[in-house]
């Protein structure tokens, strides 16, 4: 009986050992809209910089635009996920990048041809198009999910209508976890006047830029700036953090092939260095492992992230 007993021991940890670990997730968590505003109000004191995952964060075996990417995504660092915003043929707001289905998806031509319910039985694929078990998320699914759990910049695709994600937004109570992407000033002072109290990502490559989005009666504190997809001068960097101002670095590109190629020059953690406060792009892992040894030196932490 001793003999068999042992055996049995040894069974169950050589099974125990052999299961795959289970990452850890990081989240970043906002109980109200204000915790939010402070956590972006810029300051030497407060600064805390993040990686915004481009379409949340793709890589092989998850989909760009996924909500089991999205989760995948925390397990590097906390995140901002950014995500696209469509419409499928019954108006359902759906999370999909391209107007057509064929390269991220199983299904073929454009995503308005058909309804919600049709989009259901295609499954998504990755960027080296293999297919995998994953379906095309729903707006109502992601905000529901991200809750608790990461900061959003919602993208919106041709024709979708501002004040219907905002009335999801505020549906699913997740002002204090959304930041509203916009393109030009005109989009940033509708969004502004739809829902004041939501963070707006506004174009802001130049200071007449910004003293035209407050000309438009959008305050500083409600901006977040996006400084374009190559490094501006430090000077507009200082500039807008004089003013409060958080701002967020386009690597998706460029940038990221560059920090790619050359790992040991430690581009993100430089970028971040020299005044950028968000990285938006699509090389997560790399850029997570600098940010993370920029925090540790810099000995930079958050409340608002476990």
């Amino acid at each position: 009986m001793k003999f068999h007993h042992l055996l049995f021991l040894v069974v169950v940890a050589v099974f125990t050992s052999c299961k795959p670990e289970e990452k850890s997730h990081q989240y970043i968590k906002f109980n109200t809209p204000a915790e939010l505003y402070q956590f972006l109000k810029w300051s030497p004191e407060n600064r805390f910089p993040l990686i915004s995952a481009h379409r949340g964060g793709p890589m092989p075996g998850f989909p760009e635009n996924c909500i089991e990417t999205f989760d995948n995504a925390t397990t590097y660092n906390p995140v901002i996920i950014e995500f696209d915003i469509a419409y499928s043929k019954d108006s359902v707001m759906v999370i999909m990048h391209d107007d057509k289905l064929d390269r991220t998806s199983t299904g073929k031509g454009a995503i308005g041809n058909y309804t919600y319910e049709e989009l259901k039985a295609f499954n998504l694929k990755d960027d080296e198009g293999k297919e995998t078990k994953f379906k095309i998320p729903t707006l109502d699914s992601v905000l529901s999910w991200s809750k608790g759990k990461v900061l959003l910049t919602i993208d919106l695709k041709k024709g979708v209508s501002y004040a219907k994600v905002i009335e999801k937004v505020r549906q699913y109570k997740v002002e204090s976890n959304s930041i509203i992407i916009t393109y030009t000033a005109n989009q940033a002072r509708e969004v502004h006047q739809l829902a004041p109290e939501l963070m707006i990502s506004a174009s802001v490559q130049k200071k007449a830029e910004l003293k035209r989005l407050n000309s438009l009666g959008i305050p500083n504190n409600r901006i977040v700036a996006f400084v374009g997809v190559s490094a501006p001068d430090k000077e507009l960097y200082q500039y807008l953090h004089n003013k409060g101002i958080t701002t967020i670095l386009g690597t998706m590109g460029n940038i990221d092939k560059s920090a790619m190629a050359s790992p040991v020059k430690n581009v993100y953690y430089h970028l971040v260095n020299n005044g950028a406060d968000i990285l938006s792009g699509d090389n997560l892992p790399q850029a997570s492992e600098e940010l993370d040894k920029f925090r540790y030196n810099k000995k930079v932490s958050s409340a608002h992230i476990n």
